[in-house]
């Protein structure tokens, strides 16, 4: 750090019964009134080099012994000015860039300038600024730091304008030319070798070896600098996101429900500090958001996202909620299921979990327009243009639409994860609405989901928490469900599950059949109990039907557990209860509708082969009684 001494005599300033007095042969004749502070001083020494003192002196009345001057809503206290009337006295003052903004507004409002005496106060302050300060870069910073005393003097002598510059040219400049280094690499000099020699002192630094330093200045401070290094346009952008995750880390607070609760009990105590600690937060995370750079993935999604879910808590602006859920939406594949669990503090939707965000999301990852081409695309021009072309240019853009396309494509099966997961990890909330739910499973392409397994544990959670679901309610829930990929485990899971729907579960049964027949080869008949319960219905299992679609890829090494469901031996009985359930409560409709809309209920048994699977045949076979088996 630098510093500068002015003047040689000693310090001879004393207090006597508060009252600040210099030691002088000479009896004191001006008396001077700082901030409840009055001093003893003498005219000739101070009205020799402060303009303003000669002015008031003048316009005052003089008494028979002392002069009496007010100096009211003077800068930088008691301190600046007796620093300044020590320089006067010619008494050594020491400057620094801790003082200089203090002593530089005293001397403006005293008026210490060249016009009154060469070498005054003002002009020795401006080159020890312009010289040493701004030339240092720990300097101008606790330089920049110390103007927010004096907002408005520091403003008007454009103190913090010049130190903002400074700042800004040594960040866009290699590190190496910065004369005072930043705290990381003065952490490292602080490890002094054996010898005693700061070994480490010329080590290289890394590229964004200011964040860390200028992450200490206040927002507005703060604000202004990053402006002035981005208008640079020689950092990446993906410094500028590091060093707003840095500034985020440390002037935000790590908000959590928990810490909501205490906020809300600090509040009863305290409201208006807590207001007041709210606002300052609520101003720090939009000014954070507003110098993001416009560049995709320059902040990592786990970051914004935690800004997110800061905005949601601090009630930030809208305008700072849907700018940050469109860069989220920019790079969801990146984000985790924790990430996206963003707590409500709504009085009105009463869920533990900010669904409509998520929603927000991932409606402006889906406008993206991300679906991959099946050919590059050709206008009039362009196919003219391509026909002139070699055969091998043709194949070598229509491969680099491909490669394109397959990223695009990857990171909507990503998402499609991602969505599953968080569905599962709402699904408990006993106050998340049925639309919502099924909102956010239907917003994701039906080509994205590989496999249904997370969706069905989803839908299975859901079912769980929420047993008052009526038929159609539970019918709208797995809607979005393709019992054709979902795995054997899976399909175990759900053929014992009695709170599907009976149309789901009755699916399950045959596209599991249907799986099997596909692999076995040979069937055998349906069982006779089987038969009779599809006679009961006017459906007849010999009746010729379109081949069942197998097309869709089906995964098997999912692990999926059964534990604690029923045993293969109540599924027949399952799906009779599951059937007289539903006669129960489409009676309505058999009455006005007839037969035909009885029968359509099953048309998913006339999906299958006309010769089940051998698999199913024998575990029904299983639950024949004697009888029947003779």
């Amino acid at each position: 750090m630098k510093f500068m001494k002015l003047g040689s005599r000693p310090d001879t300033f004393y207090s006597s019964e508060a009252v600040r007095s210099v030691s002088s042969e000479v009896s004191s004749d001006l008396i001077i009134q700082v901030k409840g502070t009055r001093y003893l001083l003498h005219k000739f020494p101070l009205l020799s080099k402060c303009l303003c003192l000669q002015r008031l002196c003048s316009e005052s009345p003089e008494s028979s012994q002392h002069q009496i001057v007010q100096l009211p809503d003077f800068p930088g206290g008691v301190e600046a000015f007796e620093l300044c009337a020590k320089f006067c006295y010619g008494i050594t003052i020491t400057l620094s860039a801790y003082n200089i903004v203090s002593a530089r507004c005293a001397a403006e409002y005293l008026q210490m300038i060249e016009d009154v005496e060469k070498g005054n106060l003002i002009y020795k302050l401006e080159v020890f600024f312009n010289s040493c300060i701004l030339h240092g870069w720990k300097d101008s910073i606790i330089t920049l730091q110390s103007t927010k005393a004096y907002p408005l003097w520091s403003e008007d002598l454009e103190i913090t304008s010049r130190c903002i510059e400074a700042i800004a040219s040594k960040v866009l400049s290699h590190p190496s030319k910065v004369s005072l280094s930043h705290s990381y690499s003065r952490r490292v000099r602080d490890d002094v070798s054996c010898n005693g020699t700061e070994s480490q002192r010329h080590k290289p630094t890394s590229k964004g070896w200011w964040a860390e330093d200028i992450a200490e200045l206040s927002i507005d401070l703060y604000w202004r600098t990053m402006i002035a290094v981005k208008s640079g346009g020689k950092i990446p952008s993906n410094l500028i996101g590091e060093s707003l995750k840095i500034y985020a880390a440390r002037w935000l607070p790590n908000i959590s429900r928990e810490g909501n609760g205490n906020k809300q009990a600090a509040s009863d105590s305290d409201s208006d500090s807590t207001n007041d600690t709210l606002s300052k937060h609520r101003l720090i995370l939009e000014s954070i958001v507003s110098l993001l750079p416009a560049d995709k993935g320059t902040a990592s999604c786990s970051f914004l996202l935690k800004l997110l879910k800061a905005a949601n808590i601090l009630n930030a602006s809208s305008s700072s909620k849907v700018e940050l859920a469109r860069r989220v939406g920019l790079q969801l594949e990146e984000a985790t299921v924790n990430d996206l669990l963003i707590p409500s503090f709504s009085d009105t939707n009463g869920t533990f979990y900010e669904v409509d965000l998520v929603m927000t999301i991932l409606e402006q990852f889906m406008s993206q327009g991300q679906s991959p081409p099946t050919s590059p695309p050709r206008s009039k021009l362009g196919f003219q243009r391509r026909r002139s072309r070699s055969a091998e240019n043709i194949d070598l853009d229509f491969q680099e639409s491909r490669r394109s396309s397959s990223a695009s494509h990857s990171s909507k099966l990503k998402v499609a994860k991602l969505v599953d997961g968080y569905l599962q990890e709402i699904a408990p909330d006993v106050n998340l609405p049925l639309s919502k739910f099924t909102a956010l499973a239907e917003s994701i392409p039906g080509f994205s989901r590989l496999d249904h397994d997370d969706l069905y544990r989803a839908i299975d959670i859901y079912l769980k928490a929420h047993p008052s679901l009526n038929k159609s309610e539970r019918k709208r829930l797995c809607r979005p469900l393709d019992c054709k990929r979902l795995s054997v485990e899976a399909c175990m899971h759900a053929a014992q599950n009695e709170l599907l729907p009976l149309r789901v579960v009755v699916q399950v049964l045959f596209f599991e059949q249907a799986r099997a027949s596909m692999a076995g080869g040979k069937v055998t008949e349906l069982p006779s109990n089987f038969k009779a319960l599809l006679a009961s219905h006017d459906i007849d299992p010999l009746r010729p039907t379109a081949p069942l679609s197998t097309t869709s890829s089906l995964r098997t090494d999912d692990q999926w557990s059964v534990s604690g469901l029923k045993s293969s031996k109540s599924k027949l009985s399952t799906l009779r209860m599951k059937m007289a359930e539903e006669d129960d409560l489409d009676e309505n409709d058999f009455q006005s509708d007839g037969l035909g809309s009885r029968s359509s209920k099953f048309k998913d048994f006339r999906a299958l082969p006309t010769r089940p699977k051998r698999m199913f045949s024998k575990l029904l076979s299983i639950n024949r009684n004697p009888s029947q088996k003779n």
